[in-house]
Protein backbone atom coordinates (compact mmCIF):
# COMPACT_ATOMS: atom_id res chain seq x y z
CA UNK A 1 0.00 0.00 0.00
CA UNK A 2 1.46 3.44 -0.88
CA UNK A 3 1.75 6.16 1.23
CA UNK A 4 -0.62 8.89 1.41
CA UNK A 5 0.15 12.16 -1.00
CA UNK A 6 1.90 15.16 0.65
CA UNK A 7 -0.70 17.43 2.60
CA UNK A 8 0.35 20.70 1.43
CA UNK A 9 0.46 23.23 3.56
CA UNK A 10 -0.56 27.25 2.85
CA UNK A 11 2.45 29.05 1.17
CA UNK A 12 5.66 29.77 2.91
CA UNK A 13 8.97 30.09 2.91
CA UNK A 14 11.57 27.96 2.49
CA UNK A 15 12.11 25.54 5.22
CA UNK A 16 15.30 22.84 6.31
CA UNK A 17 16.14 20.37 8.51
CA UNK A 18 19.71 19.33 9.98
CA UNK A 19 20.80 16.25 10.89
CA UNK A 20 24.57 16.81 12.39
CA UNK A 21 25.05 13.22 13.14
CA UNK A 22 23.94 10.29 10.19
CA UNK A 23 20.59 9.29 10.68
CA UNK A 24 20.21 6.66 13.16
CA UNK A 25 18.53 3.13 11.89
CA UNK A 26 15.02 3.89 13.66
CA UNK A 27 12.59 5.43 11.58
CA UNK A 28 10.95 7.63 14.00
CA UNK A 29 14.28 9.94 13.59
CA UNK A 30 13.61 10.21 9.80
CA UNK A 31 9.72 10.40 10.02
CA UNK A 32 10.71 13.36 12.63
CA UNK A 33 12.89 15.26 9.72
CA UNK A 34 10.63 14.42 6.96
CA UNK A 35 7.04 15.21 8.64
CA UNK A 36 8.51 18.95 9.57
CA UNK A 37 9.09 19.88 6.29
CA UNK A 38 6.52 18.42 4.51
CA UNK A 39 3.48 17.05 7.04
CA UNK A 40 1.94 14.01 5.89
CA UNK A 41 4.65 13.60 3.32
CA UNK A 42 5.67 9.71 4.32
CA UNK A 43 1.81 9.59 6.37
CA UNK A 44 1.51 8.97 10.34
CA UNK A 45 4.59 7.23 12.17
CA UNK A 46 2.26 4.43 12.76
CA UNK A 47 1.70 3.81 8.89
CA UNK A 48 5.43 4.38 8.53
CA UNK A 49 6.21 1.61 10.76
CA UNK A 50 3.39 -0.41 8.91
CA UNK A 51 4.67 -0.25 5.60
CA UNK A 52 8.54 0.05 6.11
CA UNK A 53 10.11 -0.18 9.65
CA UNK A 54 7.78 -3.45 10.30
CA UNK A 55 8.68 -5.20 7.12
CA UNK A 56 12.54 -4.22 6.63
CA UNK A 57 12.64 -5.68 10.68
CA UNK A 58 11.32 -9.19 9.76
CA UNK A 59 12.57 -9.78 6.52
CA UNK A 60 15.21 -7.06 5.25
CA UNK A 61 12.19 -6.73 2.70
CA UNK A 62 14.45 -5.15 -0.24
CA UNK A 63 11.80 -3.66 -2.87
CA UNK A 64 10.15 -1.94 0.50
CA UNK A 65 13.65 0.09 1.30
CA UNK A 66 14.09 0.94 -2.21
CA UNK A 67 10.10 1.80 -2.47
CA UNK A 68 11.33 4.51 1.11
CA UNK A 69 14.73 5.48 -0.42
CA UNK A 70 13.22 6.35 -3.91
CA UNK A 71 10.26 8.67 -1.67
CA UNK A 72 12.70 10.57 -0.02
CA UNK A 73 15.77 10.76 -1.95
CA UNK A 74 14.80 13.61 -3.62
CA UNK A 75 14.64 16.03 -0.20
CA UNK A 76 18.12 14.93 0.97
CA UNK A 77 21.71 16.25 0.70
CA UNK A 78 24.58 14.11 2.31
CA UNK A 79 27.66 15.20 3.11
CA UNK A 80 30.56 13.21 4.01
CA UNK A 81 33.18 14.04 7.26
CA UNK A 82 35.84 14.26 4.23
CA UNK A 83 33.76 16.62 2.50
CA UNK A 84 33.02 19.57 4.72
CA UNK A 85 36.06 19.13 7.07
CA UNK A 86 39.20 17.78 5.08
CA UNK A 87 42.32 19.69 7.59
CA UNK A 88 40.88 16.67 10.32
CA UNK A 89 43.59 15.15 11.17
CA UNK A 90 43.83 11.06 10.37
CA UNK A 91 42.12 8.45 13.12
CA UNK A 92 44.13 5.16 13.48
CA UNK A 93 42.67 2.37 14.49
CA UNK A 94 44.26 -0.50 16.31
CA UNK A 95 42.92 -3.64 17.32
CA UNK A 96 44.42 -5.46 20.43
CA UNK A 97 43.02 -8.78 21.26
CA UNK A 98 43.37 -9.95 25.19
CA UNK A 99 43.71 -13.41 26.26
CA UNK A 100 41.41 -14.74 28.79
CA UNK A 101 43.11 -16.15 32.10
CA UNK A 102 42.54 -19.75 33.00
CA UNK A 103 39.07 -19.12 35.51
CA UNK A 104 37.58 -16.67 32.85
CA UNK A 105 38.21 -19.06 30.41
CA UNK A 106 36.52 -22.00 31.87
CA UNK A 107 33.25 -19.73 32.67
CA UNK A 108 33.14 -18.88 29.68
CA UNK A 109 33.72 -22.69 27.71
CA UNK A 110 31.02 -23.23 30.21
CA UNK A 111 28.30 -20.87 28.78
CA UNK A 112 29.23 -21.58 25.47
CA UNK A 113 28.44 -25.45 25.76
CA UNK A 114 25.12 -24.49 27.63
CA UNK A 115 24.06 -21.94 25.21
CA UNK A 116 25.07 -24.19 22.45
CA UNK A 117 22.73 -27.04 23.00
CA UNK A 118 19.62 -24.91 24.38
CA UNK A 119 19.68 -22.87 20.70
CA UNK A 120 20.41 -26.30 18.88
CA UNK A 121 17.39 -27.58 20.76
CA UNK A 122 15.23 -24.59 20.15
CA UNK A 123 16.13 -24.56 16.48
CA UNK A 124 15.39 -28.12 15.90
CA UNK A 125 11.92 -27.49 17.50
CA UNK A 126 11.21 -24.08 16.29
CA UNK A 127 13.57 -23.67 13.42
CA UNK A 128 16.38 -20.65 13.07
CA UNK A 129 13.54 -17.97 12.33
CA UNK A 130 11.65 -18.47 15.49
CA UNK A 131 14.96 -18.89 17.47
CA UNK A 132 16.04 -15.43 16.92
CA UNK A 133 15.62 -14.72 20.85
CA UNK A 134 17.41 -17.81 22.00
CA UNK A 135 20.54 -16.88 19.61
CA UNK A 136 20.87 -13.52 20.74
CA UNK A 137 20.15 -14.28 24.51
CA UNK A 138 23.43 -16.68 23.46
CA UNK A 139 25.77 -14.49 22.20
CA UNK A 140 24.89 -12.06 25.01
CA UNK A 141 25.55 -14.08 27.43
CA UNK A 142 29.52 -15.09 26.14
CA UNK A 143 29.61 -11.16 25.36
CA UNK A 144 29.28 -10.53 28.81
CA UNK A 145 31.64 -13.81 29.77
CA UNK A 146 34.50 -12.13 27.92
CA UNK A 147 33.82 -8.48 29.27
CA UNK A 148 33.67 -9.42 32.74
CA UNK A 149 32.37 -12.78 34.17
CA UNK A 150 30.97 -11.05 37.03
CA UNK A 151 27.91 -9.76 34.97
CA UNK A 152 26.51 -12.92 34.06
CA UNK A 153 24.58 -13.32 37.61
CA UNK A 154 25.07 -17.04 38.46
CA UNK A 155 26.49 -18.46 41.71
CA UNK A 156 28.99 -20.34 39.62
CA UNK A 157 30.56 -17.24 38.88
CA UNK A 158 30.26 -16.28 41.96
CA UNK A 159 32.19 -19.20 43.42
CA UNK A 160 35.11 -19.02 40.88
CA UNK A 161 36.13 -15.82 42.10
CA UNK A 162 36.99 -15.38 37.90
CA UNK A 163 38.36 -12.17 37.10
CA UNK A 164 38.43 -10.51 33.79
CA UNK A 165 41.85 -10.37 31.47
CA UNK A 166 39.96 -7.97 29.26
CA UNK A 167 39.33 -5.00 32.55
CA UNK A 168 42.94 -5.73 34.01
CA UNK A 169 44.58 -4.75 30.65
CA UNK A 170 42.24 -1.78 30.47
CA UNK A 171 43.70 -0.41 33.61
CA UNK A 172 46.96 -0.87 32.74
CA UNK A 173 46.01 1.16 29.27
CA UNK A 174 44.28 4.15 31.15
CA UNK A 175 47.05 4.12 33.44
CA UNK A 176 49.38 5.01 30.90
CA UNK A 177 47.48 7.32 29.03
CA UNK A 178 46.68 9.02 32.06
CA UNK A 179 50.42 9.72 32.63
CA UNK A 180 51.00 11.04 29.27
CA UNK A 181 48.02 13.40 29.81
CA UNK A 182 45.64 11.76 27.23
CA UNK A 183 42.14 12.22 27.52
CA UNK A 184 40.10 9.23 26.71
CA UNK A 185 36.40 8.64 25.60
CA UNK A 186 35.69 5.10 27.09
CA UNK A 187 32.49 3.04 25.73
CA UNK A 188 30.51 0.35 26.59
CA UNK A 189 27.50 -1.41 25.62
CA UNK A 190 26.75 -2.75 29.40
CA UNK A 191 26.30 -0.10 32.21
CA UNK A 192 26.67 -2.61 34.73
CA UNK A 193 30.72 -3.01 32.80
CA UNK A 194 31.22 1.07 33.25
CA UNK A 195 29.87 0.32 36.82
CA UNK A 196 32.70 -2.61 37.26
CA UNK A 197 35.19 -0.15 35.80
CA UNK A 198 34.16 3.24 38.16
CA UNK A 199 35.09 0.92 41.15
CA UNK A 200 38.57 0.14 39.17
CA UNK A 201 39.11 3.57 38.85
CA UNK A 202 37.95 4.60 42.55
CA UNK A 203 40.43 2.05 44.09
CA UNK A 204 43.24 3.75 41.71
CA UNK A 205 42.27 7.29 43.54
CA UNK A 206 41.66 8.15 39.54
CA UNK A 207 38.98 11.12 38.93
CA UNK A 208 36.08 10.16 36.16
CA UNK A 209 33.00 11.77 34.80
CA UNK A 210 30.71 9.23 33.99
CA UNK A 211 27.36 9.48 30.88
CA UNK A 212 24.43 6.74 30.90
CA UNK A 213 20.58 6.70 30.54
CA UNK A 214 20.77 7.02 34.20
CA UNK A 215 22.55 10.90 33.68
CA UNK A 216 20.06 13.30 34.38
CA UNK A 217 22.44 16.05 33.82
CA UNK A 218 24.08 15.43 30.95
CA UNK A 219 26.04 19.28 30.38
CA UNK A 220 27.80 18.88 33.82
CA UNK A 221 30.09 16.00 32.55
CA UNK A 222 30.74 17.26 29.20
CA UNK A 223 31.61 20.52 30.73
CA UNK A 224 34.32 19.20 32.83
CA UNK A 225 35.59 17.01 30.37
CA UNK A 226 36.27 19.69 27.79
CA UNK A 227 37.19 21.86 30.24
CA UNK A 228 40.17 19.07 31.34
CA UNK A 229 39.39 18.77 34.77
CA UNK A 230 38.97 15.22 34.67
CA UNK A 231 40.92 13.17 31.74
CA UNK A 232 38.58 9.62 31.34
CA UNK A 233 35.16 9.88 30.30
CA UNK A 234 32.83 6.52 30.32
CA UNK A 235 29.82 6.46 28.29
CA UNK A 236 27.70 3.90 27.40
CA UNK A 237 26.18 3.15 23.75
CA UNK A 238 22.57 4.50 24.27
CA UNK A 239 23.28 7.63 26.06
CA UNK A 240 26.64 8.92 24.27
CA UNK A 241 26.35 8.01 20.46
CA UNK A 242 24.55 10.80 19.09
CA UNK A 243 24.00 14.05 20.42
CA UNK A 244 27.65 15.03 21.90
CA UNK A 245 30.72 16.56 20.85
CA UNK A 246 33.90 16.07 22.65
CA UNK A 247 36.81 17.50 20.85
CA UNK A 248 38.90 17.80 23.82
CA UNK A 249 39.87 13.96 23.30
CA UNK A 250 42.29 12.55 21.29
CA UNK A 251 41.59 8.58 21.94
CA UNK A 252 39.18 6.32 22.20
CA UNK A 253 38.44 3.11 24.10
CA UNK A 254 35.76 0.30 22.91
CA UNK A 255 35.82 -1.99 26.23
CA UNK A 256 33.36 -4.13 23.75
CA UNK A 257 32.36 -3.97 20.00
CA UNK A 258 29.16 -3.67 19.17
CA UNK A 259 27.26 -5.76 17.05
CA UNK A 260 25.93 -2.87 14.78
CA UNK A 261 29.29 -1.25 13.40
CA UNK A 262 27.35 1.74 12.22
CA UNK A 263 26.55 2.76 16.00
CA UNK A 264 30.63 1.96 17.04
CA UNK A 265 31.51 4.35 14.30
CA UNK A 266 29.12 6.83 15.22
CA UNK A 267 30.43 6.87 18.91
CA UNK A 268 34.07 6.63 17.98
CA UNK A 269 33.80 9.48 15.61
CA UNK A 270 32.24 12.38 18.74
CA UNK A 271 36.07 13.59 19.12
CA UNK A 272 37.29 13.55 15.35
CA UNK A 273 35.25 16.29 14.18
CA UNK A 274 36.05 20.28 13.19
CA UNK A 275 37.91 21.43 15.82
CA UNK A 276 39.76 18.76 16.49
CA UNK A 277 43.70 19.53 16.14
CA UNK A 278 45.54 15.92 17.68
CA UNK A 279 45.82 12.84 15.79
CA UNK A 280 42.81 10.56 16.96
CA UNK A 281 43.44 6.87 17.75
CA UNK A 282 40.54 4.44 18.35
CA UNK A 283 42.13 1.33 20.14
CA UNK A 284 39.37 -1.75 20.59
CA UNK A 285 40.10 -4.27 23.09
CA UNK A 286 38.68 -8.16 21.69
CA UNK A 287 38.87 -11.20 23.68
CA UNK A 288 40.48 -14.50 22.95
CA UNK A 289 40.72 -18.04 24.44
CA UNK A 290 37.77 -20.32 23.43
CA UNK A 291 38.04 -23.84 22.90
CA UNK A 292 37.64 -22.56 19.42
CA UNK A 293 40.22 -20.26 19.25
CA UNK A 294 38.00 -17.62 17.70
CA UNK A 295 38.30 -14.34 18.57
CA UNK A 296 35.22 -13.15 21.34
CA UNK A 297 34.12 -9.82 22.07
Amino acid sequence: CPPPPLRLLPRAGPSLALAGCPLPPRGGYLWSLVDFLGPGFLGSQRGLQTRYRGPLAKGGDEDRQQQLVQRVRPFLLRRTKDEVAPELPPKTEINEVVEMADAQRAIYEGIRLSMHARVKAAIAEKGLARSGIIVLDALLKLRQACCDPRLIKLKAVERSKAGSAKLDRLMEMLTVMLEEGRKVLLFSQFTEMLGLIEARLKEEGTSYVLLTGDTKDRATPVRKFQKGDVPPFLISLNAGGVGLNLAAAATVIIYDPWLNPAFEDQATALPHRPGQEQKVVLQRLDTTGSRAGAPGT
